[in-house]
């Protein structure tokens, strides 16, 4: 028998390509000893809304280990194994204490940092309790929203802020948590995929944000000292308009404003939003954000495009969502967890590609002892790289000879070497 291609090149050939391949797992696999997992590890996440926390412990999975989260009444935050070192009692039945939380069993009461603080019952001389911690991670709050991490504790970061985050005419807001059914990679690459915001966003369903987003941009590329970003850079009539997004390793996104059309100049406009993808477990992702509002004579200006529907939720009946499918059908319908040997990329995936790559290296980096990209030891405020920029340039003598400025334009802006006074530097 003839040995199968390893691409189907011949009609009606479902019989002979029916097998499923593993999925990536060095990628996509996100428990405690994986590759991934332990790279993922090395950063913070964010894994609660601070408003979330009031006088009950939550129960709360990340990265597949199970795991109480609370608030004492001191305000301190807590990230405790789920399961009481005593006899295994959840800690969502905890009672919250003035200090630390005390299983609903027998009593034992614990700190934030795991220290087991009293087990009653004991005889007084015991000093059982002295050398007892519980599992604990590392907790902190900052604009709204609790991180954690989860890493080793000689390798623990400084907490990144970056640029975006202190902007002094914005005001930063936690967004409403998003559940998907699917692994993280696939929401995370999909923020290095220009193009489907021409096609998806638009074309399928209707203009979800404005019809500038119609034209196939110019795509490029590009490294940052954080990860990468890329670089879509459209014609709008004298202007040109350059809109970019950042990934930052290993799984946050900043998202450009969907309001921009591209028709008034602009220079260095900020993104509408930071978004992390972290991973509940191989086959869930818990999507939060910081939604950004510009700040304008006192008031809110929004930087999202009012959509007809919610393109991150799936809570809309099925037929809807057949007729006008937004990111969460086309992300969570790659399978639980997307087969990349059943791909067949092209050019306009050379985005996704480099980000894989990113995430390799940063495994690789993780198991010879070195840091990740973006992790620092000293508290930094970190610059970012996502925008909107416009700039009049007048069109190029043909179509052929204005994409290639547009691609010179976009690099140049992107490097921080365009002249906007003079057009090109």
């Amino acid at each position: 028998m003839a040995k199968k291609p390893s691409m189907l090149n011949y009609p009606y050939g479902g019989y002979d390509f029916r097998e499923v391949p593993e999925e990536d797992k060095e990628l996509t696999h996100v428990g405690p000893g994986t590759p991934c997992g332990e790279y993922l590890r090395r950063y913070w996440h964010p894994v609660a809304l601070s408003d979330e926390l009031k006088d009950l412990p939550k129960k709360i999975r990340i990265m597949g280990e199970d795991l109480v989260l609370f608030r004492d009444f001191g305000g301190r935050t807590g990230l405790l194994a789920l399961h009481c070192s005593h006899r295994g009692t959840s800690l969502e039945f905890g009672l919250i204490s003035e200090r630390g939380i005390r299983c609903c069993y027998h009593g034992w009461l614990y700190d934030v940092d795991g220290k087991v603080l009293e087990i009653p019952g004991q005889p007084v001389a015991s000093t059982y309790q002295d050398r007892l911690y519980h599992p604990a991670y590392p907790t902190l709050e900052y604009k709204g929203m609790v991180f954690a991490y989860m890493g080793p504790a000689d390798k623990k970061p400084a907490f990144p802020i970056y640029d975006t985050f202190e902007l002094p005419d914005y005001e930063i807001v936690p967004r409403k948590p998003n559940l998907l059914p699917c692994n993280w990679v696939q929401n995370k690459e999909n923020q290095m995929d220009p193009i489907h915001l021409s096609f998806l966003h638009t074309i399928v369903s209707g203009a979800q944000f404005n019809e500038g987003f119609a034209a196939v941009p110019e795509m490029e590329w590009m490294l940052t000292p954080i990860g990468m970003v890329y670089i879509a850079t459209r014609r709008v009539g004298e202007n040109v308009w350059v809109r970019m997004a950042d990934s930052i390793m290993p799984n946050i996104a900043q998202v450009p404003a969907t309001t921009e059309d591209g028709t008034q100049v602009k220079i260095f406009g900020r993104p509408e939003a930071t978004n992390w993808a972290v991973p509940i477990n191989d086959t869930e992702t818990m999507v939060f954000a910081f939604k950004r509002y510009r700040i304008v004579d006192g008031k809110r200006v929004d930087l999202s495009a009012t959509r007809p529907f919610d393109t991150r939720s799936g809570d809309r009946p099925y037929e809807d969502m057949q007729r006008r499918p937004g990111d969460y059908e086309a992300q969570t319908s790659q399978r639980p967890i997307a087969v990349h040997k059943l791909e067949h990329l092209v050019s306009s995936d050379k985005g996704v590609i480099m980000y894989r790559k990113l995430i390799r290296d940063g495994i690789r980096a993780v198991k010879s002892g070195k840091n990740p990209l973006g992790v620092y030891k000293e508290k930094k405020v970190v610059p970012t790289f996502g925008q909107d920029t416009v700039v009049k340039v007048p069109r190029a003598t043909t179509p052929e000879a204005d994409r290639k400025l547009l691609r010179e334009i976009g690099r140049k802006v992107a490097k921080g070497e365009f002249s906007f006074e003079e057009g090109i530097a």
